[in-house]
């Protein structure tokens, strides 16, 4: 072997084989991969990181992947669908947090990673400028806009009430409407604090909201969502996006009354109205009754007042209007003067007429004297004498109507078309028309031959014939011997 060769082999080789005194035999990636990842997870099974979020993602499968990141470095991170669901936040790119969980490595790309089991927001600090991070991004979208803000019914019948059934809350609320103005209250237990509560108030809200007017419980007329006091941390649940929009799309009023008066939630920038406390919101909620029925009774007062302050100023108003006006007499002296005139002209009027009258009843009486009474019956007598009805002239009567009857029914019988028929002649019927010559017969070719007892039907043969002559013997159809009784059925015999 070549000096130049062995020159070469010494700094690598071409083929790899074992040499004596070697103990370090070549590692698969998968295994160097597998040890990497081993020690990792034994030299930092449990670790604590401080960073901010940045590419943060939620999977459909509900898995979040994130990486945390300072000044100098940054680290891949995934968190597992069930500690995502125990989060008390909404993570977000550019929040500050502590996670908490292993560290372990991903083969697949030669990458170290941390699986986080629990995450937290790093101070106070952190979680004020979540909120605030999302306070803009709500109020870019006008769910804080002032004319979105609903008014508040004056005297609801029915209120709903989201929070703790087991809190002080509601007893403060109860106690309050019950001081001021009874009023039905319909409570939706929910939790205000901890896992799953931000989840638990928007459905309550959107209950609320969507509930029937017409179903077996009352619609509220006005919502109040409401919570003790508490930190940040505490009240969190009612800075959540979820229930800012729930109470912002809720189609009822809502008062938000969450914590003491120096605490503020975005839950109280979307709803109609805020109240300090949930006591203050029941006050907010409904008037009080006994200022009411005061108020009923004043306006009650002032309306009498009213009636009869105007009935008296009607009065005055009356009375001075009929000193204005004239007097009965004054109004109908004209009418009676001209009455007495009428009536004298009346009198004087039918003296006349009643002369008048008196003769023309004397001449009337004058002709009905009883004599002419008596002509006048005579001539009637008379008359009805020649009216009266005789027996010679019914008789004479009778008798004429017999000779007329006698020679109409002569008259009729000799228009009577099968009369002929009685003296051997038949009626020649092609259908229901009446053939009169010989064209019709053979245009016809098949004839009724109507007979004084019976019908005969018949076939027009191809005679010649003419008007006024016989055809000729050759052209005579030759006639077969008949018998005697049936000689008239022949048309040509």
């Amino acid at each position: 072997m070549s000096p130049e060769y062995d020159a070469y082999d010494s700094s690598g080789r071409l083929l790899a084989e074992d040499r004596a005194g070697d103990n370090a035999p070549p590692l698969s990636v998968s295994e160097l991969s597998g040890m990497l990842k081993r020690t990792v997870e034994d030299r930092f099974g449990h670790v604590r990181l401080r960073g901010e979020i940045s590419g943060f993602k939620r999977a459909a499968s509900g898995h979040l992947y994130l990486c945390l990141k300072d000044d100098n470095a940054v680290i891949d991170g995934v968190m597992w669908k069930g500690g995502a669901q125990r989060l008390a936040f909404a993570p977000q790119d550019g929040v500050e947090v502590i996670a908490t969980g292993k560290l372990t490595t991903y083969p697949g790309r030669s990458k170290y990673q941390i699986v986080i089991e629990r995450m937290e927001l790093a101070g106070e600090g952190a979680l004020m400028a979540l909120l605030e991070k999302l306070k803009a991004k709500l109020a870019g979208e006008g769910l804080f806009a002032p004319e979105r803000k609903k008014p508040l019914p004056f005297l609801p019948r029915t209120i709903g009430v989201v929070t703790s059934p087991t809190g002080a809350v509601i007893r403060d609320i109860l106690h309050r409407l019950a001081d001021r103005c009874p009023t039905q209250v319909l409570l939706w237990p929910v939790l205000v604090q901890g896992q799953g509560a931000a989840e638990q108030v928007a459905r309550a809200v959107r209950g609320f909201s969507e509930m029937a007017g017409d179903g077996a419980l009352p619609r509220p007329d006005l919502v109040i969502v409401a919570r003790g006091g508490g930190s940040i941390e505490d009240l969190w649940s009612f800075n959540e996006e979820i229930v800012v929009r729930a109470v912002a799309e809720c189609s009822i009023p809502i008062i938000s009354a969450v914590g003491h008066e120096t605490d503020t939630t975005l839950c109280d920038y979307a709803a109609d109205r805020r109240a300090p406390t949930p006591t203050a919101a029941a006050e907010m909620a409904v008037p009080v009754r006994a200022e009411l029925l005061a108020g009923l009774t004043d306006m009650g007062l002032r309306a009498g007042r009213a009636v009869r302050r105007g009935a008296a100023q009607a009065r005055e108003r009356l009375d001075m209007q009929a000193r204005l006006m004239p007097t009965p007499d004054t109004l109908l002296s004209p009418q009676r003067q001209r009455l007495d005139q009428v009536s004298v002209a009346l009198a004087s009027g039918l003296r006349p007429r009643l002369a008048d009258a008196r003769a023309h009843l004397g001449q009337a009486s004058g002709a009905l004297r009883p004599a002419l009474l008596r002509q006048q019956l005579a001539r009637a007598g008379e008359r009805l004498d020649r009216l009266r009805l005789r027996p010679e002239n019914l008789v004479r009567a009778q008798r004429d109507c017999a000779t007329a009857f006698d020679r109409v029914s002569r008259h009729f019988a000799s228009l009577n078309p099968d009369l002929p028929l009685q003296r051997g002649y038949a009626r020649v019927m092609a259908g229901d028309r009446l053939v009169r010559s010989v064209e019709a017969a053979r245009a016809a070719e098949q004839v009724v031959l109507h007979f004084h007892d019976g019908t005969v039907d018949a076939a027009v043969g191809q005679a010649e014939a003419s008007a006024g002559m016989a055809p000729s013997p050759s052209a005579r159809p030759t006639r077969k011997p008949r018998d005697p009784a049936h000689a008239q059925q022949d048309l040509f015999s």
